[in-house]
């Protein structure tokens, strides 16, 4: 069967969906344009192991966009989390988004954009609820996003970690988002085919398993969840799904570090369908280092500069975001050796600035520390 670009009944395009001769449905299908066609493991019930089960695009025809809420999570002490937070927030706001809510501990780290985000503080019993019986504690993202879903009914909800950046108009995600299909940042794979070994065991202590109700099959893959889109058709149903699985895995003592992110993505899948949303949103997860001097340089010039908050979302569209890897691969050896040189290098000979009340030597800092 092959659904060409048409219109719906009201008029409204719809996506293109192909099925190869064969009738199974292409998982991984060419599109023209900017078209993306969001492809889901199987749902319950059906034959195909390759069908799809997200509503057809034209199931939910709207007139115009449904508004989004777009929700992040920050914690600590650490500069460097708010501050990407921040950023993010800017690229986000350039494009003038919906409400924006930042669940935190430290609000005072966000008062530079004054009531363009509504911060709210996170309570510590709240933080505990939210980590659930097995005290999971990124169960607090589906948690965060269960709690928003019933604050605001009949809207779009957006999660994304702090360390990404919006450098392409969110229109497209939004329209995915209103013809009822969820979103992740990108597609990982099958767990027990990934890269390591966290997550293979996390693939054979699932697979062929049963978590809220998902008999998991080789076609239930994992999406990354620096980005959850929930389409307001459905987003209850997802994320209670998800907190279903996340909860009967955690009980199973399914390996934790990934967990919320594969209940996430079997969930989405089911409950509607899911595709990807890295052709608006960049995560650079795997290139931290680079991407935190780059945004720090940005903020530190603005500072000297004294510029406004506004400026400063206007300046973000000039950034050239593809200046920096969003993933650099090191090996496992040079991440030990950086490791040991700098471990090696806080007993080394230092001179610091005198005590008060005390004046320094005369000499240099360099004679100071080779005494």
């Amino acid at each position: 069967m092959r659904r060409s670009a048409g219109e719906s009944g009201n008029g409204q395009k719809v996506a293109k969906l192909h099925r190869p001769p064969s009738g199974r449905c292409d998982l991984f299908p060419r599109l023209s344009g900017d078209e993306q066609l969001a492809t889901a493991p199987p749902g319950k019930g059906r034959t195909d192991p390759l069908s799809l089960s997200l509503r057809r695009f034209a199931t939910y025809p709207s007139v115009e966009s449904i508004s989004v809420v777009t929700l992040y999570l920050t914690f600590g002490t650490d500069l460097t989390v708010h501050q990407q937070a921040v950023f993010s927030a800017m690229t986000l706001l350039a494009h003038r988004p919906g409400e924006i809510v930042v669940w935190t501990d430290a609000p005072h780290f966000y008062q530079f954009l004054g009531d363009r985000v509504s911060t709210r503080y996170l309570e510590p019993d709240t933080l505990a609820e939210w980590k659930g019986a097995h005290d999971f504690f990124w169960r607090i993202k589906i948690a965060a996003l269960r709690q928003l879903s019933t604050e605001y009914p009949g809207e779009h909800l957006l999660y994304l970690d702090a360390d990404t950046f919006c450098f392409a108009p969110p229109a497209k995600m939004v329209g995915i988002l209103d013809n009822g299909v969820h979103l992740m940042h990108a597609l990982e794979g099958l767990p027990s085919a990934l890269p390591t070994s966290t997550e293979r065991r996390m693939g054979r202590q699932t697979q062929g398993k049963t978590f809220g109700g998902v008999s998991l099959t080789d076609h239930h893959f994992m999406y990354n969840a620096g980005v959850v889109g929930l389409s307001a058709h459905l987003a209850g149903e997802a994320v209670d799904l998800a907190l279903r699985i996340c909860d009967e895995m955690c009980a199973a003592g399914v390996t934790r570090r990934l967990v919320e992110q594969y209940a996430l993505s079997i969930a989405l899948a089911e409950a509607g369908g899911l595709t990807v949303a890295n052709s608006v949103i960049g995560h650079y997860w795997g290139n931290k280092r680079e991407w935190t001097d780059r945004i720090g340089t940005f903020f530190l010039g603005h500072h000297l500069l004294g510029t406004s908050a506004e400026e400063q979302i206007t300046a973000t569209q000039g950034v050239d975001f593809r200046a920096f890897p969003l993933y650099r691969k090191s090996s496992s050896t040079l991440r030990k050796l950086q490791a040991w040189l700098a471990a090696k290098t806080v007993g080394y000979p230092s001179t610091y600035a005198p005590p008060e009340g005390m004046d320094a030597s005369e000499r240099s800092e360099r004679w100071m520390a080779s005494r």
